[in-house]
């Protein structure tokens, strides 16, 4: 049984074989340090050499980082798939053949690609009519699914939305069939001060446009205020409602301002208030 197992080991080369085998592990360590050395000098050219001509063509911070992104993400793309091409020719398979065949490639459309390829349609399309950039606060609707939040990231195959809680969302381009951008031109704010039934309503008009004659001109976020007035809720609560048109970003800030000022001066009048 030793002379057998002897003369078995004896028909192979094991120094040349551990010879070969060392070969291809340090040509591995090389060509992942290649990569990752090809990978950081496409991110930093980027930012330092396309960031900067980015900026004299457009002024829109959020579509320089949009293209920006969506280049690194191409050519990290054209990266992966060179360096898994590499690694699959050093160990010695035959990647030409495997991806020339049909059962490979039936397999792969099975699996995915043609899933893949609407990503990458749908992702182009969104680019190319400029449906959102990074830094846009968006909803994303597919039905049931809605998300609404600051898109993160845009690529050709994902788009990456941050919500309110801060929880980061992957979704497939081919899965974005409606959008609604929020970061697109004035938005509107609406004020609601709950006011009790009894209320002077004459008198509550007057205090919230005295407060609108002071307040506004020193406000250049406000583009138009409308005095609606009046306004019983489907909850049954009796309101004075108030619109503003305000710089994109600005909604939040401008609603808790007019909302505090307009209780204080109601409060200080005698205007009794109700509940929201």
């Amino acid at each position: 049984m030793i002379r057998f197992f002897e003369n078995y080991m004896a028909r192979f080369d094991i120094e040349a074989i551990l010879m070969e085998a060392v070969s291809k592990i340090a040509s591995l360590v090389l060509l992942v340090l290649v990569f990752y050395l090809i990978k950081n000098v496409i991110r930093i050219s980027i930012s330092k050499l396309f960031l900067p001509s980015i900026r004299v063509s457009t002024q829109d911070i959020g579509r320089q980082k949009t293209i920006a992104r969506l280049l690194e993400s191409a050519l990290n793309y054209v990266l992966y798939f060179l360096l898994l091409y590499s690694v699959l020719s050093l160990l010695g398979l035959p990647v030409s053949s495997l991806l020339a065949g049909a059962g490979i490639a039936g397999v792969a459309i099975g699996m995915g690609a043609q899933g893949f390829l609407s990503d990458l349609v749908n992702g182009f399309f969104i680019l190319l009519e400029r449906q959102f950039d990074v830094g846009d606060i968006v909803g994303l609707t597919n039905g049931p699914i809605k998300i609404k939040g600051t898109v993160a990231s845009v690529g050709i195959r994902t788009t990456q939305i941050r919500d309110g809680d801060g929880t980061l969302h992957f979704i497939p381009n081919r899965n974005i069939l409606v959008v609604s951008n929020q970061s697109r031109g004035d938005m509107r704010v609406q004020v609601d001060i709950p006011l009790s039934l009894t209320a002077d309503l004459a008198k509550a008009w007057q205090i919230i446009e005295r407060v609108n004659q002071q307040e506004l001109a020193s406000q250049p976020a406000i583009k138009g205020a409308k005095m609606v007035g009046p306004q019983t809720l489907d909850s049954g609560s009796f309101v004075f409602r108030v619109q503003f048109f305000v710089v994109n970003g600005k909604q939040n800030q401008m609603y808790q301002h007019f909302y505090m000022l307009y209780q204080e001066a109601l409060l200080s009048e005698g205007i009794e208030l109700g509940h929201s």
